[in-house]
């Protein structure tokens, strides 16, 4: 159950959040469960058994040098993103690695990370079991599961995942609850989702780490905009940022300014923070990472075409907002439907995050809470049904350009709840709800297996 926007907002490295960030992770605690248990120094050996979603689309995703990553103890927010293929070549060279950095095993990766491409653990589509040994002799065993947006369950949090809770002290459970909570005390949603963060640090630290949220997001932003070639996994890829980025800034002011030349930039934006997470670049999980350039697009696109500090006061204060505003509305998703296209569909990951974004932007352009709540209504009901179907299992194609358009349908759909007074027939809990069944009733080759769709009917070269 998500807590805090610091769980929805994670800096981390691409190219997925359920299949790179989720698995690092997992990893990582594997290796620390040991050290808790005093069997660090006694393996010699490990086994990462991947199933369903992670072994069918996990090469494509990067799972295997995620897990081999959080294996050696990186972290997805701190590990030296140019320093990976090197840590790889050598663990494949040498047929070793160096649990938690400190303790060297025999690692032979064609043995020890096996890919059940039939086989689904039953609690989960992304499940994941580890083990240690000593010479023959199993020491330790422990299943993990990436639920989406990077988060992690073991075995038994995944058993009692409804109790794991923190008490806040303005919970809500729907966005029904969320609005009450909000009227009753006079609060926008971001002061709501404000007062619920204080519950963890101050509400100076709150506003610096949502800033740093932000850079982190603008650097992939800027990055991407200067990085040329070919994207890696095999499809070739060209990218098209860097390009496009040339091409927009010869625009005189007018020009840039003038019309659907803005949703030009919009688009830049979204490409390159997408680019960069296909190159396994820092991006931040927003809510996931094959979403991760709507909300950031949607940024970009209020810092240079819409903040007047005369009119909306400073722009660290907006950006905050906007964070916050987002935050509240993807814990509704998190709690009440899913973020993981391996269970829903891309309608948890690109609709999540429009719907975000959506009502993110309402909020920092003068919304009051029901034209907020309004538009992350639109930006889902648009997004209903959107499925999951990456072509070579790489989040490229279709993603990248994806993100594009969740950005676009964002910036429309608070255009449209701000011209509204918003009142709307379908309120935000029965569009969650809708997603949920739908993520339900669609086909598991639809959802992040590379089964069907596009990942069949579009030539793989």
């Amino acid at each position: 159950m998500s807590i805090s926007v610091f769980e929805l907002f994670k800096i981390g490295v691409g190219p997925s959040s359920s299949h790179t960030v989720g698995p690092m992770v997992a990893a990582r605690q594997f290796v620390q469960d040991l050290f808790n248990r005093d069997q660090l120094a006694s393996t010699d050996r490990v086994q990462i058994h991947l199933y369903g979603s992670l072994a069918l689309t996990g090469v494509g995703h990067g799972t295997d040098m995620a897990v081999l990553m959080g294996l050696l103890g990186h972290s997805p927010d701190t590990i030296d993103v140019d320093s990976i293929d090197n840590k790889m070549t050598t663990i494949q060279s040498e047929c070793s690695l160096n649990l938690n950095g400190d303790h060297n095993i025999e690692f032979v990766r064609e043995r020890d990370l096996i890919f059940h491409m039939e086989e689904f653990l039953p609690q989960h589509s992304n499940g994941m079991t580890c083990q240690a040994y000593s010479g023959e002799e199993l020491l330790f065993e422990r299943s993990y599961f990436s639920i989406g947006g990077g988060f992690v369950l073991s075995e038994e949090d995944f058993a009692h995942k409804e109790e794991i809770a923190t008490l806040l002290p303005y919970d809500f459970s729907n966005a029904e609850q969320l609005m009450e909570i909000c009227s009753q005390h006079g609060w926008s949603i971001a002061e709501l989702a404000m007062e619920n963060e204080k519950a963890f640090r101050s509400e100076q630290e709150v506003k610096d780490r949502l800033w740093n949220i932000w850079k982190v997001m603008d650097a992939s932003i800027e990055r991407g905009c200067h990085q040329n070639g070919t994207l890696p996994g095999g499809l070739n890829v060209r990218r098209r940022a860097a390009e496009l980025y040339r091409e927009l800034s010869k625009q005189s002011p007018q020009e840039r300014n003038h019309g659907l030349a803005i949703l030009d930039w919009v688009s830049l934006f979204a490409l390159a923070v997408n680019e960069e997470n296909a190159a396994r670049g820092r991006i931040v999980t927003a809510p996931t990472n094959g979403a991760a350039g709507v909300i950031p697009a949607v940024i970009a696109y209020y810092v240079e075409f819409v903040h007047d500090s005369k009119v909306h006061g400073e722009l660290k204060d907006q950006v905050v907002k906007f964070l916050l505003t987002a935050g509240a509305i993807g814990m509704l998703f998190k709690k009440n439907a899913s973020i993981s296209a391996a269970e829903v569909g891309c309608q948890g990951e690109i609709g999540v995050a429009c719907s975000m974004a959506s009502a993110g932007l309402a909020a920092v352009e003068g919304g009051s809470n029901q034209q907020i709540e309004n538009a992350a209504e639109i930006g889902m009901e648009h997004n209903l049904g959107l499925t999951c179907d990456p072509i070579g299992g790489l989040v490229q194609v279709p993603c990248i350009e994806r993100n594009t358009m969740g950005a676009v349908k964002a910036i429309n759909g608070a255009r449209l709840a701000l011209r509204g007074d918003g009142a709307h027939i379908v309120p935000l809990d029965s569009v969650i709800e809708t997603m949920r069944q739908t993520g339900i009733d669609m086909q598991s080759k639809y959802k992040e297996t590379s089964l069907g769709g596009l990942a069949v009917n579009a030539v793989n070269c």
